[in-house]
């Protein structure tokens, strides 16, 4: 697993913890969503004032462009995934939610002229089996119309949203993460505003909750997601995401007490073993050949 990848897959697993975190706070989604983005963008603000780096977005105002548009739609697919947990259920929302990579891994060969291979269509499809069987056991309760249009236009701004992301080009690391969640907090401060008004009314028992999802899980998270997400294939990306949600549901279990059944076990492997072969097959076979060209051109002892 190449350092990217390492960086990519450990904001995954921080971003799986989501839930745990903010199952200890006790405000509405869309002021969850309007705290974690704006404590996540001062802290991202922050650490590039720090750096003392010099800012590209004046050399890349396209670039700055498509990341700002990315996070307007990672802001919009977070306050509409929320609204979709409490209409249709995480379950059903979550399975929704993350169709958004099978379009991306299906635009690719287009947008980002990526060959889509064998290997990567079936380790896909594994993955696609092992989430269906992981969010299986929470489909109950009513399909809200409401609900599932939530979950589908969330899941075209998730896709819309790595699109983007992976065409700027020339501007990440920091910056990337600080704009994409500085719009972010903009698109769900106005959208919150417009649909509910904004009175946010926290007890100081919320505050320990808030700082984490913020400042680590959004902050520091972001940083490693979007600092990444530029350096891998747009399939990478599509693919691996989904370890995000088995962490979700094997972190439910572990500290909410949230049971998990034999086939939600065999959701959650399936999930790391199409990931990982999805990512290992293309190195087991590159090696396979440059070892059997070595022995193919190597002289016999009688020459």
């Amino acid at each position: 697993m190449n350092k990217n990848l390492a960086t990519f897959t450990a904001s995954l697993i921080l971003f799986g913890s989501n839930g745990i975190v903010a199952s200890h706070i006790g405000l509405p989604s869309y002021d969850i969503v309007i705290l974690r983005t704006f404590l996540g963008a001062v802290l991202l603000g922050a650490l590039l004032l720090i750096s003392r780096k010099r800012t590209k977005i004046s050399a890349n105002p396209k670039s700055a462009a498509f990341v700002a548009i990315s996070g307007m739609f990672l802001g919009i697919s977070w306050l509409l995934l929320f609204e979709a947990y409490s209409l249709v259920g995480v379950g059903t929302s979550s399975l929704m939610y993350y169709c958004g990579p099978v379009l991306v891994m299906a635009l690719s060969p287009v947008l980002f002229k990526e060959r889509l291979t064998h290997t990567r269509i079936a380790g896909f499809a594994i993955v696609l089996v092992g989430v269906m069987l992981v969010n299986g056991g929470t489909l109950q309760g009513g399909l809200s119309p409401q609900g599932l249009t939530y979950g589908a236009v969330a899941a075209l701004c998730l896709a819309a949203m790595i699109v983007f992301n992976k065409k700027a080009e020339g501007i990440g690391g920091l910056e990337n993460a600080f704009i994409q969640i500085g719009s972010a907090f903009i698109t769900a401060l106005v959208g919150t505003v417009a649909l509910h008004g904004l009175s946010i009314d926290v007890q100081p028992t919320d505050w320990p909750a808030i700082l984490m999802l913020g400042f680590v899980n959004t902050g520091l998270g972001c940083y490693l997601y979007f600092g990444s997400m530029g350096k891998l294939k747009a399939q990478t990306v599509a693919v691996c995401g989904y370890i995000e949600p088995v962490c979700a549901v094997v972190m439910a279990m572990a500290f909410l007490g949230e049971g998990m059944s034999v086939l939600q076990v065999l959701g959650a492997l399936l999930v790391i073993t199409g990931a990982a072969a999805t990512e290992l097959a293309p190195l087991i076979t590159r090696a396979f050949v440059s070892r059997h060209e070595k022995t193919r051109i190597s002289p016999s002892p009688a020459q």
